[in-house]
C-alpha cells in the first residue's frame, strides 16, 4: 500500500469495509492543528455535512465514544466519525501539510536544542577561535617556518599515536569479555505472536530501483507476525523510478510507501524522521535497501530490551557482507567491520563508553527515540551522533548475537565517497559537541568524554594524519640523513618512523583478530594490506575535510548492487 495519495473522490473500499481518504475530500479550512497532533490521537476533520455536523476520519476510533465526546465539545459541532485505513489517513496528512512535514522532519532537533544540531557548522566562538588560530600560525610560520612545520608534525604525531593506542586497549578489553546479548533459539521460540508488540522498519530508499525487488524479498522473510509489523519504505518525492520499481514488485500489505517531501537537507536522518513520525510501532528499527537481517532479528531484539531495561535505547545486530571474498577491497571492509564489531563494540560497551551507532540494523525504543529528538538531518553520520547523544542523558546501546548481511563496497570511488561521508559526519559531530565540552563532561564524564574524543574526534585526525605520516617515513628512507637533519630534527623523524611502524602493526594486529570469532581465517593474510587501506581512508578524509567547508550537509550516496555476487 501506498500512503501517496491522490485527488479522487472518496469510495467505499470493498475489501476492508471502510471508506477511502482522498486529499480533495478534506476542507483545509478545518485542520489547523499540527498533524503530529492528528496522528497521535487518530482523528482528523474532513469537511462540514449538510446538516452541520463535523465529518472527522479516523482509522481505529470510529466506535469511540469518548473521542466523538470530546471533539464535540472542542470543536462546538455535532461529530460523525468516519472508519478510514490508516495509512490512508496518513498518507492524506503527509499530502496536506507536506511543508510542515519537511520543515519539522528536518528542523526540530535544531528548534529545540540549536547547540546539539550540525546544521550551524561552526559556532561564532568556533569560527573566530580558528580564524584567530589560523592567523596567528600563518604569522608564527613565517617568522619560523620550519619550527612552525616541526610542531605540528609533532602535534599530529600525537594525536595519531594516542588514537591507535586507545582502539587498541579497548579492542584488548573487547576480546576478554563477550557482552553480547546472547539470546537463544529456544527463548524465540516461547514468544507468544499475541503477545508481541507493534514493530515499525524503516527502510530509506534513494535511487534504488535496482535492488527494490530484493528488499521486498529480504523483509518478507522477517519472522514477525505481519498484522504487528509496519515496514515504511521512504522515498524522496522525486524519486519516481524506485517508486515506479516498488509498484511493479507488488509488496505486501504491510508495506507502505512514505512519501518524504522536498526539502532541504536530502539526507538518510530527515527520510527517518518522517518515518518516526508516522511510525505505529513500540519498537523500530532501520535497513538499507541491500540488508538481508536474519529471519528472527526483531524477536532477539525484544529479547534483549526485556533484559537491559529501560536504559537500553537501542541494541545492534552485527553487519557482515555476503560479498566478502569478491576482491581485495571487499575483503579488508569485511576484516575491518569484523574487527569493529566483535571486539571495540564489546571494549566500549564494557568499559561503559559512549557507543557510536552504526547506520543499520539499530533497534530502538520509539519512545526512546522519539524523547532523543529523532536524527539530526544535517548531520551526515547521524548514527554516531546519536549514540553520544543517548549516552550522555545516561543511555545505553547494547549488541545482540544476530547478524544483517550486507553488499561490502566493490568500487574504490564508491569506497572513498562513502568514508568521506562518514568522515566528514565524524568530524561534524566532534564540532557540535566540542560547542559545550564542560557541559558534556559533567553529563558524560571525564572518561567517557576522554573516550569521545580520541574515538570520533580522533579517527579524522588520524587518517587526515596518515598521508603526511607516510610521505615523511618514506622520505626518511630516502633521503639521506644528513639532508634530512638539516631541515627536520632527529627526534621528529624518529617520532614520525615509529608512528609508521608502532601505529600500523597495531591497526593489522587489530584487524588480524577479526577473523577468530568468525572462523573466516583465510581473510587474515588480507591484513597486511591495511597500510594501504588507510590511505584509501586518508584520501576520504582529506576530501571529506574540503566537503564540511564547502558543502557541509551533502549527502554523498554510496551505490548499491554493483556487486555480482547474491546474498542467497
Amino acid at each position: 500500500m501506498t500512503v501517496t495519495a491522490h485527488s479522487t473522490p472518496a469510495s467505499r473500499h470493498r475489501s476492508t469495509n471502510r471508506d477511502v481518504l482522498r486529499p480533495a475530500d478534506v476542507d483545509r479550512a478545518l485542520t489547523v492543528h499540527d498533524p503530529a497532533r492528528y496522528v497521535a490521537e487518530d482523528w482528523m476533520p474532513v469537511r462540514r455535512l449538510p446538516d452541520g455536523a463535523l465529518l472527522v476520519a479516523t482509522a481505529h476510533r470510529a466506535d469511540d465514544a469518548s473521542l466523538r465526546d470530546g471533539l464535540e465539545e472542542e470543536l462546538a459541532a455535532p461529530v460523525d466519525l468516519l472508519a478510514v485505513p490508516e495509512w490512508e489517513l496518513k498518507g492524506v496528512l503527509v499530502e496536506l501539510y507536506s511543508a510542515h512535514v519537511a520543515d519539522r522532519a528536518a528542523n526540530a532537533l535544531f528548534d529545540r536544542s540549536p547547540e546539539l544540531s550540525a546544521k550551524v557548522v561552526f559556532s561564532r566562538g568556533q569560527a573566530i577561535g580558528g580564524i584567530a588560530m589560523l592567523v596567528v600560525l600563518a604569522g608564527l610560520a613565517v617568522l619560523w617556518p620550519w619550527q612552525v612545520v616541526t610542531g605540528l608534525v609533532a602535534a599530529i604525531s600525537v594525536v595519531f599515536l594516542a588514537g591507535t593506542a586507545f582502539k587498541f586497549v579497548v579492542a584488548m578489553q573487547g576480546a576478554r569479555y563477550d557482552v553480547v546479548e546472547r539470546v537463544t533459539d529456544s527463548e524465540v521460540a516461547r514468544l507468544d505472536d499475541d503477545d508481541l508488540p507493534i514493530y515499525t522498519v524503516l527502510v530509506p530508499v534513494f535511487r534504488e530501483a535496482n535492488i527494490v525487488a530484493q528488499l521486498i524479498d529480504n523483509l518478507g522473510d522477517l519472522d514477525y507476525p505481519v498484522e504487528k509489523l509496519e515496514v515504511l519504505i521512504l522515498i524522496e518525492e522525486e524519486d519516481l523510478e524506485t517508486r515506479h520499481a516498488i509498484e511493479s514488485a507488488s509488496p505486501p500489505a504491510h508495506f507502505h510507501v512514505v512519501t518524504v517531501p522536498r526539502g532541504h537537507p536530502q539526507t538518510k536522518p530527515r527520510a527517518c524522521n518522517v518515518g518516526l513520525a508516522l511510525a505505529s510501532g513500540d519498537f523500530l528499527v532501520i535497513y538499507d535497501a541491500e540488508d538481508t537481517p536474519d529471519p528472527d532479528q526483531l524477536k532477539k531484539a525484544l529479547i534483549a530490551f526485556k533484559r537491559g531495561g529501560a536504559e537500553t535505547v537501542c541494541v545492534q545486530a552485527a553487519l557482515n557482507y555476503f560479498n566478502a571474498d569478491e576482491n581485495a577491497l571487499t575483503r579488508m571492509f569485511t576484516l575491518e567491520y569484523s574487527y569493529w564489531f566483535d571486539y571495540m563494540l564489546a571494549g566500549l560497551d564494557h568499559a561503559d563508553l559512549p557507543i557510536p551507532l552504526g547506520g543499520t540494523s539499530n533497534h530502538f525504543r520509539v519512545e526512546a527515540l522519539r524523547e532523543l529528538g529523532g536524527w539530526d538531518p544535517y548531520n551526515v553520520t547521524e548514527d554516531a551522533d546519536l549514540g553520544i547523544r543517548a549516552s550522555a542523558i545516561g543511555y545505553r546501546v547494547g549488541v545482540i548475537n544476530s547478524t544483517t548481511m550486507e553488499e561490502a563496497n566493490t568500487s574504490m570511488p564508491n569506497f572513498v565517497r562513502q568514508r568521506s561521508r562518514w568522515i566528514k559526519g565524524y568530524m561534524q559531530t566532534t564540532l557540535v559537541h566540542a560547542r559545550r565540552p564542560l557541559a558534556l563532561i559533567r553529563e558524560i564524564g571525564l572518561v567517557r568524554f576522554a573516550a569521545f574524543t580520541l574515538l570520533i574526534g580522533g579517527t579524522p585526525a588520524i587518517f587526515l594524519g596518515v598521508l603526511p605520516f607516510y610521505l615523511l617515513s618514506a622520505v626518511t628512507l630516502f633521503v639521506p640523513a644528513s639532508v634530512l637533519s638539516a631541515v627536520f630534527p632527529p627526534w621528529l623523524l624518529v617520532i614520525c618512523l615509529l608512528n609508521f611502524l608502532v601505529g600500523n602493526s597495531i591497526m593489522v594486529y587489530l584487524t588480524m583478530m577479526g577473523p577468530f570469532k568468525r572462523g573466516t581465517f583465510h581473510l587474515m593474510v588480507w591484513t597486511l594490506l591495511n597500510p594501504v587501506y588507510w590511505v584509501l581512508h586518508s584520501l576520504a578524509a582529506y576530501k571529506g575535510l574540503w566537503q564540511l567547508l564547502t558543502r557541509p550537509h551533502y549527502w554523498e550516496k554510496t551505490e548499491h548492487g554493483l556487486t555480482q555476487h547474491t546474498s542467497s
